[in-house]
This record gives C-alpha cells, sequence and structure tokens, in this order.
C-alpha cells in the first residue's frame, strides 16, 4: 500500500531561453513534476505548437528513434557518477526514453512509457502527462536540466531551462555541467529511500 503524499512536493519549470541563454519570442514550454506515488514520477508537459517539423512516422504512444529530430520537449534526470535518465517527449505522442551512463554513452532506449499528449489546435497549443517508472531513474538524482526543439533547415530552434554558457558555438543538450540542483527526494514522503533499480545495476 503507498504512504500518504501529502508531504511531498511538485516542482514546475519554464524554459524561457534558447540553449545559450538567449531570451525567447513566444510563450515558454512549461514542465510540473511530481509524483503520484512512490513507484513513479508524474511529468506534465506543456507549451506552444510549431507543427514543424510534423508528425514523425511513428504510432503514437510509441517509442520514436531519433525523436531528437522533430519537436519535442525533453527532461533529463542527473544522479552519480554521471549517469542520467533522459526522457524525450512530442506533441504528437511519441516518446524517448534513454538512459547514459557518462556523457552521451547510452545503455538503455526505446523504453516503454504511459504518455499520452493532447494538441488544441484552436489556439495551437499542446499538452502531454507521462509516468515515468521509479526504476528508470538513476541512484541519488541530484540535478536536472530541460530542454524544446521546433523548426527545421535554418529555422531549428534549441531552447534550455538552465542554458550553456555562450564560449559554445553549437547546442549540446548533454553538458552535465550546466545541469543544476535538483532535490528529488522532495518529491516522496519524507522516510522515502530510493530502491535499487534492475536497470542500473552493475551499470
Amino acid at each position: 500500500m503507498s504512504k500518504d503524499m501529502s508531504d511531498s512536493k511538485e516542482f514546475e519549470f519554464s524554459i524561457t531561453t534558447t540553449w545559450n541563454g538567449k531570451p525567447l519570442n513566444h510563450s515558454p514550454v512549461e514542465f510540473k513534476v511530481c509524483a503520484p506515488n512512490e513507484t513513479s514520477v508524474r511529468v506534465d508537459v506543456s507549451g506552444p505548437l510549431f507543427n514543424d517539423p510534423g508528425p514523425p512516422p511513428v504510432t503514437s504512444g510509441s517509442p520514436c528513434p531519433e525523436l531528437w529530430e522533430y519537436e519535442v520537449a525533453e527532461i533529463f534526470f542527473l544522479g552519480g557518477q554521471e549517469k542520467y535518465l533522459e526522457v524525450e517527449l512530442c506533441p504528437h505522442g511519441q516518446h524517448l526514453v534513454l538512459l547514459l551512463n557518462g556523457t552521451r554513452n547510452m545503455v538503455k532506449d526505446k523504453l516503454d512509457l504511459n504518455y499520452t499528449a493532447e494538441i488544441d489546435d484552436v489556439n495551437k497549443t499542446w499538452k502531454g502527462t507521462a509516468i515515468i517508472p521509479l526504476g528508470y531513474f538513476p541512484p541519488e538524482v541530484s540535478k536536472i536540466n530541460a530542454y524544446a526543439i521546433h523548426g527545421s533547415g535554418d529555422k531549428r530552434q534549441y531552447e534550455a531551462l538552465y542554458p550553456a554558457s555562450n564560449e559554445f558555438q553549437t547546442p549540446d543538450f548533454h553538458r552535465l555541467q550546466f545541469f543544476k540542483d535538483f532535490d528529488f527526494k522532495a518529491l516522496f514522503p519524507a522516510s522515502w529511500i530510493q530502491p535499487e533499480s534492475n536497470y542500473w545495476t552493475n551499470k
């Protein structure tokens, strides 16, 4: 039986800058992170719909390889020893979940995800909800970053919650040094201890 979650927190984040810190000229992509129970984390995302590029050629609700080539919102959870979880969410319902052990060193991808998305064609907005199993999170999660991408060709735009400094010339969402502190344990009751995950054992 799940314990009382009333003393657990939820966090809200808004992406208001490009990948290198310039202000955006449109409303932000927003994330809300909470824990509905002790075995999963819920991520709600909402934002403007650009519909550029169009939908990926994969059924809604399914994992999509290279989803980062489409319109997407992404959230990363960084644990100890550069182990991290990357969750990509598309307005059209596709998703991509990756586990990484070291910068850009993917050890699992296309993991299953309970994810639904909804588009408001009138207001040109979208929202989605993902329920992420606790086992996907690496041990000792302590930092976070989030991103959004849209546009095609020269109009491709990369946006970041915590942007990189301006000495960099190109976007790279795996610059872990720019992630910022995140109190992952605060999502759960005070006595909560993260259980060991089969996904990360011996990784």
